[in-house]
């Protein structure tokens, strides 16, 4: 089954779903702000700013069982950036679900609390 996945904002708000994409934009921007993403600065002299876009994906159920799910992501066009000039240090945190259930193994393990 083929599906429809805007390749921009304008799309999505020009599609027959526009009403679902935006309630995805809007999941987006509510998680972005709760999780403190960013905050807002005034831009530094002599700076530029690093864009964004919207990258839209439509995860397809079963027909009739469950209703598509509408994913809306916002990111950074890091590309764009020079080393030493728009960045210093690149820092991503990721974790792996095995390093997860070792902590919670080890949190049992000792009767510890999380």
């Amino acid at each position: 089954m083929l599906c429809f996945e805007p390749k921009n904002f304008k799309e999505a708000l020009e599609s027959n779903e526009s009403k679902d994409w935006l309630k995805a934009i809007n999941e987006e921007m509510l998680s972005l702000e709760k999780n403190q993403t960013w905050k807002l600065v005034s831009l530094p002299k002599n700076q530029r700013v690093v864009g964004s876009k919207w990258v839209f994906k439509k995860k397809e159920w079963i027909p009739g069982v469950e209703a598509p799910r509408y994913k809306a992501s916002l990111v950074a066009k890091g590309f764009t950036q020079v080393e030493g000039i728009d960045y210093n240090e690149i820092f991503s945190p990721v974790v792996k679900h095995c390093s997860i259930r070792v902590l919670i193994a080890i949190v049992n393990m000792y009767d510890l609390e999380l």
